[in-house]
């Protein structure tokens, strides 16, 4: 079935969040995703939605506002059924040409260490690692600090 790329808008935080929970094999993740993502960063954020209309993926990002060469990945998901189908490519493909079209040259995200799968997809499409940021979301919760040049 074909996938079609477009820009967040706000309406789509519901079909976006009634899926992360369960994308991420039932782990508490929707509190991380708040709707404010949905409302101030539509041009640089992207769904993913099959041709009868249902979720296939998504990516929330923004533009630094310390740094104007970063942009970064806060929140990426892919539905279990679409993954491997280079979805997930194409999404951070339509991120990085909206960082480069605001003169950003490079992108950062996080990951949690433990996540073989997230660090193995992200090496795949260019991220390095730059480190091991301990207690990154509160006591006990390191982050892997990723980074890609565009």
């Amino acid at each position: 079935m074909s996938v079609g790329i477009r820009h967040v808008q706000p309406s789509d935080y519901g079909r976006v969040i009634q899926h992360v929970n369960e994308w991420w094999g039932g782990r508490e993740m929707a509190p991380m995703l708040p709707r404010l993502f949905f409302i101030h960063f539509e041009s640089t954020s992207f769904v993913a939605d099959r041709a009868d209309g249902t979720l296939a993926g998504f990516l929330i990002g923004f533009l630094s506002q310390t740094d104007p060469e970063t942009a970064y990945v806060h929140f990426v998901g892919v539905a279990p059924d679409e993954r491997g189908s280079g979805l997930g490519r194409d999404l951070y493909e339509r991120f990085f040409d909206a960082a480069r079209g605001s003169g950003r040259s490079v992108v950062r995200c996080v990951t949690s260490p433990q996540n073989t799968a997230s660090l193995a997809f992200h090496q795949a499409i260019g991220f390095e690692q730059e480190g091991l940021a301990d207690d990154y979301d509160g006591a006990g919760s390191s982050r892997v600090l990723l980074a890609r040049r565009l």
